[in-house]
C-alpha cells in the first residue's frame, strides 16, 4: 500500500535500524517471502510448544527461542524487500496482513491450551487484536495512513512480554491465584489486562477517526420545503 506507515512503539526506531543491519547482510538467496514462510512456522512452533508445555515446562523456553525467530521472520520480510528496492506494495500488504491474523491466532489459541492460560483468554486475545486489526485497515482505506499500533506497544514490545512472562513460569516464580472459582495465572490477569487496554485504545482512536471524517464530509441537512 501507498499509505505513510506510522510507528509509534517505544522501540520502533532501534528495532529499524537492528533489522535493516540484518536484512544488508543476508545472502541473496534469502528471500522476503522465505522470511514470511520462516515466521508462519514459528507461529505454528510456538503454539505447539505452549501446547506441550502440559507434559514438561521445559517447552516455555522452546516458546521464548522461537518468539525470537517470529520476530525474524515476520518483522525482516519488508525491510529486506525495502532494502533492495524490491517492494511489492499490495502483495505484500495482503500477505502481510493475512499472515499476521494466522499467526496471532495459532499463538493465542496455543496459550489457552496450555496449562498457564485459560483458553477463553486466548480466544479474547486473539478477537480483540483482530478487531484492531480491522480498524487499521478501514483507517487506511478512508483515512490514507497506515498506523500500524495503538499507543507505545507494539508486536515486538508484546513478544518480549511473553518472553518474560515465559521465563517466570518456567521458574516458578507466577503464582496461580483464584479469581470467580477459577485458577487464574499472571498470564491471565496481563493479557485480560492487555485487552481491555486494546479496548479502550480502539475506541479513543474510532471516536478520533469518525470526527475527523465527519469533518471531511459534513452530514448535509435536508433543505426545508417551502409550504404549499
Amino acid at each position: 500500500m501507498t499509505a505513510p506507515r506510522e510507528k509509534t512503539f517505544l522501540l520502533a526506531r532501534p528495532e529499524g535500524r537492528v533489522l535493516e543491519w540484518i536484512a544488508r547482510r543476508l545472502p541473496a538467496w534469502v528471500m522476503p517471502d522465505h522470511l514470511t514462510a520462516l515466521g508462519v512456522v514459528a507461529a505454528v512452533g510456538i503454539a505447539v510448544a505452549y501446547a506441550l508445555s502440559n507434559g514438561d515446562p521445559v517447552w516455555l523456553w522452546a516458546a521464548s527461542g522461537l518468539l525470537v525467530v517470529h520476530w525474524l521472520g515476520d518483522s525482516l520480510d519488508g525491510t529486506l524487500a525495502r532494502v533492495r528496492r524490491s517492494e511489492r506494495p499490495k502483495y505484500g500488504y495482503y500477505l502481510d496482513h493475512l499472515v499476521d491474523a494466522i499467526a496471532t491466532a495459532l499463538i493465542g489459541i496455543g496459550l489457552g491450551l496450555s496449562p498457564y492460560m485459560l483458553l477463553v483468554t486466548g480466544l479474547v486475545i486473539v478477537i480483540a487484536y483482530l478487531v484492531l486489526s480491522i480498524n487499521t485497515y478501514l483507517e487506511t482505506n478512508t483515512l490514507g495512513v497506515f498506523s500500524l499500533g495503538y499507543g507505545r506497544l507494539g508486536p515486538t514490545e508484546a513478544r518480549l512480554g511473553l518472553v518474560v512472562i515465559n521465563t517466570l513460569l518456567a521458574l516458578g516464580i507466577a503464582p496461580v491465584i483464584s479469581l470467580f472459582g477459577f485458577g487464574v495465572t499472571v498470564l491471565d490477569v496481563v493479557v485480560l489486562g492487555a485487552a481491555g487496554a486494546m479496548a479502550i485504545g480502539l475506541a479513543v482512536r474510532a471516536a478520533r477517526n469518525l470526527r475527523e471524517l465527519a469533518r471531511r464530509e459534513p452530514a448535509v441537512r435536508p433543505t426545508p420545503h417551502a409550504a404549499p
